[in-house]
C-alpha cells in the first residue's frame, strides 16, 4: 500500500524559529512534506529560512488574503494542511472553510485564558505575569473564525517561578513549542490518514 504524503504549508510572520523546527522535524519524512512557506512580511526571518531550505515562498497581501484566503494558490501547490507558526493575521472564513479542521495554531499560553486580538509574544507573557498565575504553557488548537478560539488539541504546562520575567518565561514557552508542536502535528496527521 502506498503511503499517503501530507503536503503542509507553514504560515509565519516573524523570525521563523517554530517554522525551522517544523522543517527540521519533517525533513526526510515519508509521510509529511513541508511544501510551502507563507508570509505576510517580506522582511521576516522565515523568508531567509525558505530560501536556505529551498522551499517555495508565497508572499500574501492583506486585502487579497482577506478576500480570497489565497485558497487557489494553496490548492495549486497541493497543500493538504496548514500550520500557523507565529502568523499574526486573522485567518479569513474562506480559508477556514476550504481547510476545515486542517489549520492548526500554537498559542504561548494556556487557552482559553490570554487569547484574542493582540495577544501574542511578550504581550501574552506580560498578561500572565501580571495575573500572578503559578503556571503558563502552550496550547495547540484548531483555527476557527475567532482569534485563539478553536478546539484545543494539546496543552503543555510550565511553572512560573518567583522573580520570573517576560524574557525567562518566553524562553520556557519556546522550549515547550519546540518540543511539542511538530510531534503533535505529526500525530494529528497520521491519525487523520
Amino acid at each position: 500500500m502506498e503511503l499517503l504524503v501530507t503536503q503542509i504549508a507553514i504560515f509565519a510572520s516573524g523570525a521563523g524559529s517554530n517554522a525551522k523546527k517544523m522543517i527540521d522535524y519533517f525533513r526526510g519524512s515519508p509521510r509529511v512534506h513541508v511544501r510551502l512557506i507563507v508570509t505576510n512580511n517580506p522582511n521576516a526571518g522565515v523568508v531567509q529560512i525558505a530560501r536556505e531550505e529551498e522551499i517555495p515562498l508565497l508572499l500574501v497581501e492583506k486585502k487579497q488574503f482577506q478576500a480570497s484566503g489565497y485558497v487557489a494558490e494553496l490548492r495549486n501547490n497541493g497543500i493538504d494542511f496548514i500550520v500557523l507558526a507565529g502568523f499574526l493575521w486573522k485567518i479569513p472564513l474562506e480559508l477556514i472553510e476550504a481547510y476545515e479542521n486542517k489549520i492548526v495554531n500554537i498559542h504561548p499560553a494556556l487557552l482559553p485564558s490570554y487569547g484574542g486580538k493582540g495577544m501574542y509574544g511578550s504581550a501574552v507573557h506580560a498578561a500572565v505575569l501580571a495575573s500572578k498565575d503559578r503556571e503558563s504553557g502552550i496550547t495547540i488548537h484548531f483555527v476557527d473564525d475567532k482569534y485563539d478560539h478553536g478546539e484545543i488539541i494539546f496543552q503543555a504546562v510550565c511553572p512560573i517561578e518567583e522573580g520570573e520575567t517576560i524574557s525567562t518565561l518566553a524562553t520556557k514557552i519556546h522550549a515547550l513549542e519546540y518540543q511539542f508542536y511538530a510531534p503533535e502535528v505529526e500525530k494529528l496527521l497520521i491519525n487523520s490518514q
